[in-house]
């Protein structure tokens, strides 16, 4: 299990720093239209869950190949941690936006470090115990949270509905 952590490690490390590159990509490629679907177009916490879960969902790519398919639970415990980091960003932020009625950026880069800090240790525990067990059917759903994920932030990357999570916060 030596493995499984350090294979955490690289890849909490391989989030934080592709999540921060991927903010600013976008502009970096001209906003190219195809980048905008992996990047953050603008402010919005939506744009900013990007920096998430992209890099966790790629990183948890090699993680399949190196050892994952031999895992019971692996994209179950993927898409958990992953909805559970984007969850704890959102949460986070609107709470103390909520309170201080602003944002601030290093808040806002620490709930990010958060986040990918959570998904992580939430993976890493879920796949470290031995005991979990998981139907083909709950692993299939577990990929296709996972999918449908990549489809919302590509068709709301676009289109994007006219709730707050979507708008960008007035400063």
């Amino acid at each position: 299990m030596y493995a499984l952590k350090c294979m955490h490690i690289i890849g909490l490390i391989f989030t934080l720093l592709v999540g921060t590159l991927l903010h600013f990509t976008w502009e970096w490629s001209g906003r190219n239209h195809i980048v905008a679907v992996f990047s953050a177009v603008n402010e919005s916490v939506w744009e900013h869950l990007k920096l998430l879960f992209v890099p966790f969902v790629l990183f948890s790519v090699i993680e399949y190949f190196l050892y994952g398919k031999h895992m019971a639970c692996f994209f179950t415990a993927k898409a958990h941690a992953v909805l559970l980091g984007m969850l704890t960003i959102i949460i986070v932020f609107y709470t103390y936006t909520g309170i201080l009625r602003k944002n601030y950026l290093l808040l806002d880069i620490g709930i990010f470090i958060l986040g990918v800090v959570v998904s992580y240790l939430y993976s890493y525990r879920y796949l470290y115990d031995a005991t979990n067990t998981c139907s083909a059917c709950s692993e299939t759903f577990a990929l296709f949270k996972i999918i449908a994920l990549v489809v919302a932030f590509a068709v709301f990357t676009f289109a994007p509905p006219s709730c707050g999570i979507f708008r960008p916060p007035v400063s």
